[in-house]
């Protein structure tokens, strides 16, 4: 766990006033079992499909809002094109896009728990798709605002998500804990002033809010 310092605030010894937390891989785990299966049985490395798929120039309009997971599916069929044959590839980004997913319950709890004593916000960079993904997941109550990328049109690391999300946090950002499991979207936090984890597995959230 990589945790920045900050100081106490002046009422009640706190470390932070509000927590803001990435959804993906951190919240919500993806199972790419069938994935990976169908990558071995046409003889590409696992996590192919992936690095195309979460290419910048390919990923970025989905997180921007500028298209929708169907269309980012498209996308990545195209950068698999040459690779494998038409019908795997359609079967390969067809996997990725609807792989299925849960919710880590140990992390859920840790955040309800923090959630009552101070504002909670989930800052991600998503889809469109988001809000229906967070109430398959029975999370739609589960933080006091979210801030979508593709709803906002602005991605981390840009810091004008990190300004809404403090905004909305109603708290200065340097009284804010940012948790991430990208450690450029952490550094990006880190640089105005925000307390951070570095986020791998749960213990990493627990030990950041023992405090609690």
């Amino acid at each position: 766990m990589t945790l920045s310092p900050a100081t106490p605030s002046a009422s009640g010894g706190r470390l932070f006033d509000a927590v803001l937390c990435d959804v993906d891989n951190v919240i919500r785990v993806y199972e790419p079992d069938r994935l990976y299966a169908l990558e071995r049985a046409a003889g590409l490395a696992e996590g192919t499909t992936m690095k195309v798929a979460f290419a910048p120039e390919t990923v970025l309009p989905l997180v921007l809002g500028r298209i929708t997971p169907d269309e980012w599916a498209g996308s990545i069929l195209e950068g698999l094109t040459g690779l494998v044959p038409d019908g795997t590839a359609v079967e390969l980004s067809t996997a990725l896009v609807r792989s299925p997913f849960h919710a880590d319950e140990t992390v859920v709890a840790l955040l309800r728990r923090a959630r009552a004593h101070m504002p909670l916000v989930l800052v991600t960079n998503t889809s469109v798709q988001l809000e229906e993904d967070l109430e398959a997941l029975g999370l739609t109550d589960l933080a006091d605002h979210v801030v979508s990328s593709a709803r906002v049109g602005i991605a981390k690391p840009d810091r004008r998500i990190y300004d809404i999300a403090v905004e909305r946090a109603g708290v200065p950002a340097e009284r804010c804990l940012f948790v991430d499991d990208t450690l450029e979207n952490v550094e990006a936090a880190a640089a105005l002033g925000m307390r951070t984890v570095h986020y791998r597995t749960p213990e990493d959230l627990r030990g950041a809010l023992n405090g609690l």
